[in-house]
């Protein structure tokens, strides 16, 4: 297979590079502005544009075997509030504040695009438990940097598991790539699988 991955984002290179996939990254400059929506139509629409504007920016024809792979991830605070990734290290202490101690939902969307440029899309949700966090828990974490460039402004897989007293879901849809779910959508789609 001709695996191409949509994203810049090293975890997800990583999560498929650990399945075995031999994958090339293509990143694009897809407009993600988009007007206020449910969070699972909202990532949805969002990895479509990204795995798009990858398919369009290729030389054609593509190898038939070409898979395109977008994907993008927010968080939905306890309050109903969507997440991106934090503008500053003001902004990511305040998102850690509205997850201290209490149970949020990360978001993830994933579009397979194929050699023909058609595209299909699902979204997953995990629910993650916080325990509560010191100011100063939140500062030194801010502080860190590895609050930069992740929906929530936590990484599940670095100091801020310390903080993670349960999921409810896919671990890997918190990472940023719901493999279950790309698995599913393959299968059904396109009739292949990571494992191909």
């Amino acid at each position: 297979m001709n695996w191409i991955l949509a994203s810049a984002s090293p975890r997800r290179k990583e999560i498929l590079q650990h399945l075995g996939l031999t994958l090339r990254v293509v990143t694009s400059d897809a407009d993600e502005s988009i007007a206020p929506c449910a969070p699972e139509d909202m990532v949805r629409e969002l990895s479509r544009r990204k795995a798009m504007a990858v398919y369009e920016a290729l030389p054609k024809p593509l190898p038939p075997d070409t898979v395109i792979i977008g994907s993008d991830t927010v968080v939905r605070s306890p309050d109903g509030e969507i997440f991106g990734k934090p503008h500053d290290r003001e902004d990511a202490a305040r998102m850690l504040r509205a997850l201290s101690g209490r149970e949020h939902l990360v978001i993830s969307g994933v579009c397979i695009c194929d050699a023909q440029g058609n595209a299909h899309t699902a979204a997953e949700a995990t629910g993650v438990i916080f325990a509560p966090l010191s100011e100063q828990i939140i500062a030194r974490y801010v502080e860190s940097g590895e609050c930069d460039d992740k929906a929530g402004a936590y990484g599940v897989q670095d100091t801020a598991s310390l903080w993670i007293e349960g999921l409810r879901g896919d671990y890997f849809n918190v990472v940023g790539l719901p493999v279950h779910r790309l698995e599913t959508l393959l299968q059904d789609t396109l009739g292949v699988s990571l494992l191909d």
